[in-house]
Parts: structure tokens; C-alpha cells; sequence
């Protein structure tokens, strides 16, 4: 693990669900690292990386240090003309992310996008608009569930009834800000979409996933620039919220820049799920003051008191599930209905936000 955040790349199992050959991919604008996180997923549930096209040559040359097998092109139409590429995986800045999408599902091939998938409203209703017209799916690396161990754990013991039903989701999510190692669009507003759209996108789709809501209402959300007016003006470094949702479940989250420079990882990620029959806590990429112990999870119920360390014990099953459904047009590893709703319910958190000075 890291300490820097905009590097997180999580290596799993290989488990491979096709056989070689049957699903090639194409990887499109390095802009962020989590492209490399998304591309391993892929790789190790047996997909076929084939292209990668970025204008930075130096930031395909980085990409193929990692991933040699990927070939380079001159030109994003290069990929979307090629009828073998099933899929297209992409960093791109994130106000960019979403007209991305859109060309890529109006060339046939399906969509996995860094989250945060949209800064606007509009953009959203364009990609729904999008999905419905061509039938190609707009799938988002959610990475702090979708690529967690204990996170995914959490979930399967929820489903199976391990703490009753869910009451409450409380998410924190501190990440470093590393400003000196960040691009000029991280630092400006109409780029990066403000917190609660960025990092807040994470909260709100793991309180939709274990409480099972499948709408939500945004009650309070709250932005800050605490500390970094003089530099970087537009930077919102604090955000917060509160969701009911139609299940009567509620959520609290905070995110933030603020992960101290003592910490050996990017942030203390943290999730606590309280239930009618017990309670879960994921200590998701360190168990603070531990020997450097990460994915662990406490379990509390009516029959035990549980602590797991479960790193390179899960694995990561979205990958697979994913590639399962782009060939089969199933939705078990994400409906296109919940990946949309944390789109949607990010952005009118960031709408609604109060700006606290």
C-alpha cells in the first residue's frame, strides 16, 4: 500500500472467468492512476489488454512499463474501429469522463470509467440517454468497495444476514493530497466536479450497496477549503453528508485531504455498518498503530466478536462478474440502474453542499 492515493492500484488473484482471447480491451486517457487499479482487475479475470492511447506519450510509455502487452495507437478512433475491443477502460479527467463514454458506447463497446463518472447533471442525463440508445453499458471502478478485500467481505456477510438489516452506513474516507505530485485540472472546480462528487462518490454507492436502497435523499451536505485558499482557491480539502434512503437506512460520510504525513498510506479509510443484529467495521488500508495491518474486519454479533485480517483472502470478484456480464448482457457484478444512482446522488449532494468559510 502506497502513500499516495492517486497511485492506488490494488494487485489480486489471478482468476481468470474466459479463456484467453475472449474478451480484448482497450485502455484510453492515463489522466489518473487508478487506470492502473482497473486494468488489473481486468488482467486478472482473464481479460486481454490489446490498445492504449493517450496524447502524453510519456504517460503511455509509463503505462506500458507497467503493461507492455499494450499496444499504442495514434488516435482514440483507432480503438473504437476496432470490432475485437469488447470494452474500453479510462482515467480521463473527470468533466471528460463522461462525453468519453458516450463515444465510446456510440462505437458499440461498453464503458469502465474511474469514478467520479460525471460532474454535471447534464452529463448524466446524456449518458442515460446513451445506454438506452446503443445498449452498451457505463460501468464505474468504485474502487473503495469494488477493490477492498474487507469491504467486498462486508458484503457478502450482510447478504447473508450476519448483522440483520442494515440501519446505518457510516463512511470516512481521509485521502492525502500529495499537491505537489497533482495536475492542474485536480485544482480547478469545473474539472474535477468539487468532494462530494469526487471521493464522495465512493460513500454513497457503498451506503446504497449494503442497505440495499436503491434511491436516497440527500438532508444536509457541507464543503470547506480549510486550508488551502491561498493555493489552491477552488480545491474544496473538506466535504460532508447525510442520505435517508427508501429503505429507512441513513448515512453519514466524510471526506477530506487532510491523511497526516505520519501515516504509512494514503488515508484511514474506514466504513461502519450497524445493523438490527450487530454491527461490522472495515478498517479498509491500515489498522492505525497495528504493524501496518490492512483489510481487516470487525464483526459483533448476537453468536461471536470477530476480528478477520483478510488481505489476499477475498479477492476481487466485480472484475470477473463484469467481464461475465459484457458477454453475456447480465447485470450481477453492478446494474447499470445502482451505478447511476451514486452518480446521480453525488452531484446533488455537491449541489446542495453549503460552503462553510
Amino acid at each position: 500500500m502506497g502513500k499516495e492515493g492517486l497511485n492506488y492500484a490494488p494487485q489480486g488473484k489471478a482468476e481468470p472467468v474466459v479463456e484467453k482471447g475472449d474478451f480484448p480491451f482497450a485502455v484510453a486517457a492515463l489522466d489518473h492512476g487508478h487506470i492502473y487499479g482497473q486494468t488489473n482487475g481486468l488482467l486478472e479475470a482473464g481479460g486481454e489488454l490489446r490498445w492504449v492511447y493517450d496524447p502524453d506519450p510519456k504517460k503511455v510509455e509509463a503505462f506500458r512499463e507497467a503493461y507492455p502487452q499494450a499496444e499504442p495507437v495514434d488516435s482514440l478512433e483507432r480503438i473504437l474501429e476496432d470490432d475485437a475491443i469488447k470494452m474500453v477502460a479510462s482515467a480521463a479527467i473527470p468533466s471528460d469522463r463522461g462525453p468519453l463514454g458516450i463515444q465510446v458506447m456510440n462505437a458499440g463497446k461498453d464503458y469502465f470509467t474511474d469514478k467520479t463518472p460525471f460532474t454535471s447533471l447534464d452529463q448524466l442525463a446524456d449518458a442515460k440517454e446513451a445506454v438506452k440508445r446503443t445498449g452498451q453499458k457505463y460501468m464505474v471502478y468504485y474502487s473503495e468497495r469494488l477493490h477492498v478485500e474487507c469491504a467486498v467481505h462486508a458484503g457478502d456477510l450482510i447478504h447473508a444476514g450476519a448483522i440483520g438489516r442494515v440501519l446505518q452506513v457510516i463512511g470516512l474516507g481521509p485521502h492525502r493530497l500529495s499537491a505537489d505530485k497533482r495536475p492542474d485540472w485536480f485544482f480547478k472546480k469545473a474539472q474535477y466536479g468539487g468532494i462530494l462528487t469526487d471521493i464522495g462518490s465512493h460513500q454513497i454507492e457503498q451506503f446504497l450497496y449494503y442497505t440495499g436502497s436503491t434511491d436516497a435523499e440527500v438532508t444536509h451536505a457541507a464543503v470547506a477549503n480549510y486550508n488551502n485558499k491561498e493555493a489552491y482557491p477552488e480545491l474544496e480539502d473538506f466535504g460532508e453528508a447525510n442520505l435517508v434512503g427508501n429503505t429507512g437506512a441513513t448515512n453519514y460520510f466524510r471526506v477530506d485531504w487532510f491523511t497526516p504525513d505520519a501515516l504509512p498510506t494514503w488515508g484511514d479509510g474506514r466504513t461502519m455498518i450497524l445493523g438490527t443484529k450487530g454491527y461490522i467495521e472495515c478498517r479498509k488500508y491500515i489498522d492505525a498503530g497495528s504493524s501496518g495491518t490492512q483489510d481487516v474486519l470487525i464483526l459483533v454479533n448476537d453468536e461471536k466478536e470477530e476480528r478477520h485480517e483478510l488481505h489476499g483472502q477475498v479477492g476481487f470478484p466485480f472484475f470477473g462478474q463484469m467481464i461475465l456480464d459484457c458477454l453475456n448482457r447480465t447485470e450481477n457484478a453492478m446494474t447499470q440502474e445502482h451505478t447511476f444512482k451514486a452518480a446521480e446522488l453525488c452531484l446533488i449532494a455537491q449541489e446542495k453542499a453549503r460552503k462553510i468559510e
